[in-house]
């Protein structure tokens, strides 16, 4: 009997798990999903490979190349710099809009990862032990909430842009790109941004576990024995694979929107890095100027910014369809 009871509790647990092949098939059968991901993919390859072009300043794409007889031209066919004209310091938006793309999109990226680790770990001990854990924990989610999101952002800039300046200095981070303080600034808003973002995650993560929790195969591995730690990595996690996607591939969205938020606030990137938020707030005054607009300024930047939001959100509802049994994929 007890050799045969790990068996009985793996193979409960299995059959609780969903099909890789079959998550696969309906992945690939989603309209959401395929055009989404399209997107996203036809935008990483604009932007990422281009860095090369982008953070060479021997090169005419280099994001901040000024020059005094280019101020604020109309996009132009040539040269290529020329594509989608130029800033009031003669710097190319072409350059400027493909850096600011890898620059946003790695702060959403990179707070997203740490929202999402965050949440899942407060959320699974949360959920699984239940009793005063279960009780702090949540209080403590709740207290967040309460908080204005801004002034945290602002908080947590000012504890650790200083320490984090420092360390940057010390390993001599990213030096050949840009000085220490640009580069803090950055890790400051992954820090920053993802430390706020872990709320919902953390809720949504607690409640999956709640219903786990008392699923047979959870009972099976308790009943002979089997560690937390086993628990929650070979039995829990396999079943939250799919919230967790789902609300990952949503929380990137959120965390540009926001990084674009703090920029146009003046507290997010610092010049001359760009982003599409910053380049938005630069280019506003001047595209809303009524009698001579320079519109290239504020459409272009809102248009990647906008295109790659709506792209994540379709790949972050299509996968909630395709992880969620009781609805078909979603056809466009």
């Amino acid at each position: 009997m007890t050799t045969l009871a790990p068996t009985i509790a793996e193979d409960v647990s299995l059959r609780a798990e969903p099909s890789s092949q079959g998550i696969w098939r309906r992945a690939l059968s989603s309209g959401r999903v395929l055009a989404g991901g399209a997107v996203l993919l036809f935008i990483l390859l604009l932007c990422v490979p281009t860095m090369f072009w982008t953070l060479s300043p021997q090169r005419d794409l280099y994001y901040d190349r000024q020059s005094d007889s280019l101020t604020l031209h109309k996009p132009a066919a040539e040269p290529i710099s020329m594509w989608f004209g130029t800033d009031t310091l003669g710097r190319g938006l072409l350059g400027r809009c493909l850096l600011g793309g890898v620059i946003s999109l790695t702060i959403g990226l990179g707070s997203a990862a740490i929202s999402v680790a965050l949440g899942v770990a407060v959320g699974l001990l949360a959920g699984y032990r239940g009793g005063w854990v279960d009780a702090v924990l949540m209080r403590s989610v709740d207290v967040l909430y309460g908080l204005p999101y801004i002034l945290l952002v602002i908080l947590f800039k000012i504890a650790l842009e200083s320490p984090l300046a420092k360390l940057v200095r010390f390993f001599e981070f990213g030096h050949q790109w840009f000085d220490a303080s640009l580069a803090a600034n950055l890790l400051v808003l992954f820090f920053a941004i993802g430390l706020v973002s872990w709320l919902t995650m953390a809720r949504v993560i607690r409640g999956q576990v709640l219903s786990l929790r008392a699923q047979p195969f959870i009972e099976a591995c308790r009943a002979i024995g089997v560690g937390e730690m086993r628990i929650f990595l070979r039995h829990l996690l396999p079943n939250l694979v799919g919230p967790i996607t789902v609300y990952a591939t949503l929380t990137v969205p959120v965390a540009i929107l926001e990084e674009s938020f703090l920029s146009f606030l003046g507290i997010g990137i610092q010049a001359p890095l760009p982003t599409w938020g910053s380049l938005a707030s630069d280019g506003l005054s001047k595209a809303l100027n009524p009698i001579n607009s320079r519109w290239w300024l504020l459409v272009i930047p809102c248009i990647f910014l906008g295109v790659t939001l709506l792209a994540l959100n379709f790949v972050g509802d299509g996968l909630r369809d395709v992880f969620d049994p009781k609805h078909e994929p979603a056809k466009v």
